[in-house]
């Protein structure tokens, strides 16, 4: 069986979770093809086992895997597909379940991030870098959240670019529902990554994990407006451990959705000035 198919299985027996997912194929080492002897030399608990043979024998979750597969490509993390940048972080996704263009998995990425309510000023600023970054063969990704998300995906496709949404939830959902024809015209033209099953609704806590993710994929990561204690900030912190460059643009100290920004740059991000990326010094903390 290949890995990934196992995977599948697993992500279908209840009583395992990413923890002992983890644990499982950090024992395997990343098999490119499973047999039952590999799991009975496991060294798990007698019930541990016995879940792990279940899920790899099952006729069920044979079924369900061919149901997935019917619906989205599945990448496991022993697959050439799957980004060596982010089988690198802490906590990788283990299986990524994608609609659209994979290729661009293998593509250069900057990640743009910033608020759920900004004020034209982002859109201002992105109407004009992000044609730049395209014609400089970068992929824009973000979170397809409302507000500075979506407008960095908007404006990639308006300038006849290429996208990544990374979302919170399965696949089949929509979330925010306003996004809904967004997210369609990204899985047709781009892609659409999430680590959840394409049934799995939004849940809060799936969105800091997300952000993982994009951090993950980047080379390169933009904070728009954003105030002090958001998921963007979160976002620029987890790539900044990944070691990847953060640029933020400065705004109005009188703005509160210019403080997260104004801080990533205080600290030592890279401030744009201008509609190009500069070069950068990671050496900094948030």
């Amino acid at each position: 069986m290949k890995l990934t198919e196992f995977l599948l299985r697993l992500k279908f027996e209840p009583t395992i979770g990413y923890i002992k997912m983890l644990q499982v194929i950090t024992m395997l080492g990343c098999p490119a093809e499973l047999e039952r002897a590999d799991l009975l030399a496991l060294d798990l608990p007698a019930a541990g086992r016995n879940h792990v043979l279940h899920a790899f024998a099952s006729h069920e979750f044979a079924r369900k895997v061919a149901q997935v597969r019917a619906q989205c490509e599945v990448i496991g993390i022993g697959d050439a597909l799957y980004p060596d940048q982010l089988r690198q972080i802490y906590r990788p996704p283990l299986l990524l379940f994608a609609r659209g263009n994979t290729a661009l998995l293998k593509e250069k990425i900057t990640v743009i991030v910033g608020a759920r309510y900004p004020t034209k000023y982002s859109q201002e600023v992105l109407g004009k870098l992000v044609p730049n970054l395209v014609q400089d063969k970068w992929v824009i990704a973000s979170g397809l959240a409302r507000g500075v998300d979506a407008e960095a995906h908007q404006a990639a496709l308006a300038a006849q670019g290429l996208t990544i949404a990374v979302i919170g939830n399965g696949l089949n959902y929509f979330y925010p529902s306003q996004n809904r024809h967004l997210q369609q015209k990204i899985a047709r033209t781009g892609l659409v990554l999430s680590e959840y099953l394409p049934d799995t609704p939004p849940r809060p806590y799936f969105f800091p994990a997300r952000n993982r993710i994009l951090a993950g994929l980047s080379q390169n990561v933009i904070v728009t407006e954003a105030k002090e204690k958001s998921g963007s900030l979160i976002t620029a912190n987890l790539a900044l451990q990944e070691n990847r460059n953060i640029f933020a643009v400065p705004g109005p100290v009188s703005s509160t959705l210019s403080r997260g920004p104004n801080l990533l740059i205080a600290a030592g991000a890279t401030p744009l000035v201008d509609y190009e990326l500069p070069a950068c010094d990671l050496n900094f903390d948030i």
